[in-house]
């Protein structure tokens, strides 16, 4: 489905950042929900992040690796924890990651 064309001062407001996973656990009640703490560097700090990916991806898979997040997303609660932030993937029948090397710090801004 295509989305509507948004201007670049819209897209200019996502503030997306490396971000580290430092912990995850399963949210109780959800089969998909991993919640996680990501590091998002000295700006944004740690957050709490919720993300569908867990029928897909074991917590090994996720913990100590860096990421691509949007660090400044309204938080949204569900199943009753917030999440401040979102992990980016690649949408299709098995979500796809997108992995950053080691070698960039949590915090580190796309550009």
């Amino acid at each position: 489905m295509r989305k509507p064309t948004v201007s670049f001062d819209d897209f200019a407001k996502l503030d997306l950042r490396v971000g580290k996973v430092v912990a995850i656990d399963a949210l109780s009640g959800s089969e998909k929900l991993y919640k996680m703490t990501v590091d998002l560097g000295d700006e944004y700090g740690k957050k709490t992040i919720l993300a569908g990916v867990k029928p897909w991806y074991t917590k090994t898979r996720l913990l100590g690796k860096n990421f691509i997040f949007i660090a400044n997303l309204e938080p949204r609660t569900m199943m009753g924890s917030e999440s401040q932030g979102m992990m980016l993937a690649v949408d299709g029948e098995k979500p796809l990651l997108i992995p950053v090397t080691k070698t960039a710090k949590p915090g580190s801004p796309l550009c």
